[in-house]
């Protein structure tokens, strides 16, 4: 039996969000801060929380009523991400010179919720950083991206950051996630 026409735009939908994600990690990968904010939506926040050690009981409660959440790695929006920008392009920004090598593995795309306008997206995701001869970060964790559409293009909404980890290791947080 033939795919449905919905079943097929349900995978067009998923291949270009896809590649849209991946672009972006291109972009944030190879330092091209810049165009990268041209990706954001002017009203976009991104938030990581702080991965608490619950009980499972106590935990899906939390995950399920967003309790708990108040408390940030991350809070961040268009107006703070243009601001760090500006300051890694000064090129005098402590913890970027020398400038880190980070590479994003994005894997798991799952489309959760989609309109003609709105999409919501899951994926999973690795970030590897490496600065100077011995510092090096993993941060390992799922997201949850919400792109608007903006005529032919998808913009940056909201962006929730879930580590993996209670303790974050890494000395900063200069990175973009």
């Amino acid at each position: 039996m033939p795919p449905s026409e919905a079943a097929i735009a349900a995978l067009l939908l998923r291949a270009e969000i896809e590649e849209w994600l991946l672009a972006e990690a291109d972009l944030l990968d190879a330092r091209r801060f810049r165009e990268w904010l041209g990706l954001l939506h002017p009203e976009i926040r991104v938030a990581m929380p702080i991965a608490r050690s619950l009980s499972p009981a106590l935990l899906e409660r939390e995950e399920r009523t967003q309790a708990g959440r108040d408390v940030m790695w991350v809070d961040e929006g268009y107006r703070t991400l243009e601001q760090r920008v500006r300051q890694i392009e000064t090129g005098i920004h402590w913890a970027e010179e020398p400038a880190s090598r980070v590479t994003r593995i994005i894997s798991g795309l799952r489309i959760l919720e989609a309109t003609p306008e709105r999409v919501l997206a899951g994926c999973r995701f690795v970030l590897h950083r490496n600065r100077l001869e011995d510092e090096t970060d993993l941060l390992i964790g799922r997201r949850r991206d919400t792109l608007w559409r903006e005529g032919e293009c998808w913009r940056l909404h909201r962006r929730e950051v879930l580590l993996d980890q209670s303790v974050l290791h890494a000395k900063n947080l200069t990175m973009f996630l």
